[in-house]
This record gives C-alpha cells, sequence and structure tokens, in this order.
C-alpha cells in the first residue's frame, strides 16, 4: 500500500464531499438565471457560502468563490495594489511588502506588478525559523507609509510549517491604513480562524483553498472585507460582488462547504493527533539519519503548524530523495507542489539564511487526516537507506556543463 505524506500540497478528497459533487452535479441551472432551477442553483450556491462562510468567521457576501488559492492570491494582490494606485488625484503607491520565502502564487504574481505595473517590490527578512521579521516590517511601513499599496504573507509558511505572527502584523499596517492580504491556504483546516476578529485587527483580505481540506481542486474563495476595495481580474456579469464574473460553479461549491464543515468539526482533535504523529516523526528521522537536521521551529513549538516536518539532509540532493523514497511507495516532496521537479534550492530556507547546499537538500514531510502511524513508521525505515545512496549520488550542478 503506497504510503502519502504529501498532503500540504493536496489532500484526499472526503467521501461525503465527492458524494454531495456527484449529487450536486446532477442538477441543472445557472444560478444567475430567474427561473425555479436556476433559482434552486441559487439557493445550493447560497448555502454552500454561507458554511464556507460560517468556517472561517466570515460574512457571507465577504466570500468570493475563485477557482483555487492562486486566483484568490492574484485577485487580492493584484486588486489591492491597483485600487490602492487608482485614486484620482492621489500620490501614487508603488510599494509593496511581502516576505520573502512566500509561495510562488505571492512571488509570481509580485513579479509581474514589478515588469508590467511599476511596482516596487520589498522583501521582508525571516529569521532563521522562517518567522518574518517585524522589526523589519515595521522600518518598512514607517520610512514612508503614504507610498506603501499593501502588505501581504502567508499566515503559514508552506514549506517549514512556521505559524507567522499575523495578529502583530496586521496591527502595524492598520495603524498606516496599510491594506493586509493574508494567505491562509496552509492554515486553513488547521488554525481557527476568525475573519471578523481578524478584520478588526486590519487584515482586509484572506485566501483559502478547498483542495487542501479534502474538498476538490478548481474551487478556493478569497475572503473580501465589506470596506475593502479591490479592481477585478475578470469581467463579465458582474457575479460576486463585481469582484468576480463568471457562471459559478455550484457543485464544487457544495462539495467545498462539505469538507469545510467536516474539516471545522475535526480541528481541534485533529489537531492533537497530526501533532504526535509529527513529532514521532521527527524524533524518529533525526535518530535513524543523525545528520537531518529539522527546519523551522522544534518539534512541540505552538508556532509550528501540527502538519509539518521539514529537514535538511547535508551532502545528498532533496529530488533524490524523493525519488528515491517514491520508488519505495512513499509520496513526499521537497517544497511546493508548485515547483516541484525542478531542482532548484528552496528559496524559504534561502530566505531563513541556510546556505544554498542546505537549501539544496531538502525535503518537506506533511500529514493529513489519512496518515497513521504505520505511515510515520515507513518513512522512518526507508530514509536511512535513501540518504545513504542519495549522498553517494551527491548534490547536482545548478547548471549543466557541456564539453571537457
Amino acid at each position: 500500500m503506497p504510503v502519502y505524506l504529501d498532503h500540504a500540497a493536496t489532500t484526499p478528497m472526503r467521501s461525503e464531499a465527492i458524494a454531495a459533487y456527484a449529487e450536486a452535479m446532477g442538477v441543472v441551472g445557472n444560478p444567475s438565471s430567474i427561473h425555479s432551477q436556476g433559482q434552486q442553483a441559487k439557493r445550493m450556491l447560497e448555502e454552500a457560502r454561507e458554511t464556507v462562510a460560517a468556517t472561517l468567521g466570515a460574512d457571507p457576501i465577504e466570500v468570493v468563490f475563485t477557482s483555487g488559492g492562486t486566483e484568490a492570491i492574484n485577485l487580492a494582490v493584484k486588486g489591492l495594489f491597483w485600487a490602492r494606485n487608482s485614486i484620482d488625484g492621489g500620490r501614487p503607491s508603488p510599494r509593496i511588502l511581502a516576505p520573502g520565502g512566500e509561495h510562488h502564487a505571492t512571488m509570481d504574481t509580485l513579479e509581474w506588478l514589478q515588469s508590467a505595473e511599476g511596482a516596487e517590490i520589498e522583501w521582508l527578512p525571516l529569521d532563521e525559523a522562517g518567522r518574518i521579521r517585524v522589526d523589519a516590517a515595521r522600518e518598512a511601513l514607517e520610512r514612508d507609509p503614504e507610498s506603501v499599496a499593501l502588505l501581504t504573507f502567508l499566515w503559514v509558511n508552506n514549506e517549514v510549517g512556521t505559524i507567522e505572527p499575523v495578529a502583530e502584523l496586521a496591527a502595524l499596517a492598520a495603524e498606516y491604513g496599510i491594506p493586509v492580504h493574508v494567505d491562509a491556504v496552509a492554515a486553513y483546516g488547521h488554525l481557527p480562524i476568525d475573519f471578523t476578529a481578524l478584520k478588526r485587527g486590519g487584515v482586509s483580505a484572506l485566501s483559502v483553498s478547498a483542495h487542501k481540506i479534502g474538498g476538490p481542486v478548481g474551487i478556493g474563495a478569497l475572503v473580501l472585507s465589506r470596506s475593502a476595495t479591490v479592481v477585478p481580474l475578470v469581467h463579465g456579469g458582474g457575479q460576486q460582488r463585481q469582484v468576480r464574473s463568471g457562471t459559478q460553479d455550484v457543485a464544487a461549491a457544495v462539495a467545498f462547504a462539505v469538507a469545510a464543515r467536516a474539516a471545522e468539526r475535526e480541528l481541534v482533535e485533529e489537531g492533537a493527533r497530526l501533532a504526535a504523529l509529527r513529532d514521532r516523526l521527527i524524533a524518529g528521522v533525526l535518530t535513524n539519519v543523525p545528520d537531518a537536521r529539522l527546519s523551522g521551529l522544534p518539534a512541540g513549538d505552538p508556532f509550528r503548524v501540527a502538519s509539518n516536518a521539514h529537514f535538511t539532509f547535508p551532502g545528498a540532493q532533496g529530488d533524490s530523495l524523493l525519488f528515491l523514497l517514491d520508488l519505495a511507495g512513499i509520496s513526499v516532496s521537497t517544497g511546493s507542489a508548485c515547483q516541484a521537479g525542478i531542482p532548484e534550492p528552496s528559496h524559504v530556507l534561502l530566505a531563513m539564511g541556510r546556505a544554498e547546499p542546505d537549501a539544496r537538500s531538502a525535503l518537506r514531510v506533511t500529514l493529513g487526516r489519512t496518515t497513521t502511524e504505520a505511515d510515520i513508521d515507513a518513512l522512518v525505515a526507508a530514509l536511512p537507506a535513501a540518504y545513504a545512496q542519495a549522498s553517494r549520488a551527491g548534490l547536482a550542478e545548478r547548471a549543466t556543463r557541456l564539453g571537457g
């Protein structure tokens, strides 16, 4: 039986969400139509929105369904930047503050805004555990707050599992009236989220994705404060507060809601179970492979998410370890699934001040509701041989050298 330990990339869809998805797909009707079948679809859609909103501590109108976390992040970051810079006669606000080590959905969006829209990106430093340096964020804001369009950051670092000081960072931005977007894709289903409280603390927008909590791939949400203004990415129809046009996927929303309700119900108990498994994993790896080094915060630290264990293995290529473990029937990751398969050093570890050889030797193990003690023990047992073989292969060069 294969062992799946890459739940941060995607987690298996819940059986109840699959059943709800299949049933809803049998219902015909565009939720924007005014006839009875259209209104039935709209009722299903809005009930799903209410359920997702409740799990996020938000008002239903604040939940804007998207095609996933990446679209939600793009809509928040681009939309807030454009809105901030569209005030007639206002002073331009070209600066965007973001920590190093963000997910590529944010990094690539910011780099596009820099090249296409003249944005000035300021990468805030991380400490050695992957925490955002609040002092650096304060200095960047104080320098010229009117020139800052927004602050965006991960709630939970998707590679090393560090939980960031959301309330402190949001309050800091709120002192200067700076909009804040929080990427909560890796936090949803693992940490309690109360968007109403976050709004009071200065957060304008928050992104989540369904397939990280056992819902379907292809749907996520941007939770957008009633008072926030964004310029939309997509026009045509004006659905969802004129923020995100397009016919809405009722079946996906229904399945998302089922998964969200289940994840919320299990959050506390499952969090404790996963934390125990994570600590078992960390202890086993560090005992069986003494050269391994845990990235981020120690096991049991309250600011390490329960589902994540991230290691570096000196002298071995992370991709080599991944492939060798895959041959043994164990699925893990070297980092974000969006960048998997490309033998590049971990940008997260580099942002944490780790050397490039370390950043090339990373392995991320993430747990979920299907993870068992037997899965953990299988990985711990397989790692020493995989590490020995990967060490003999050594670290890959950044570029292939042709010729003699």
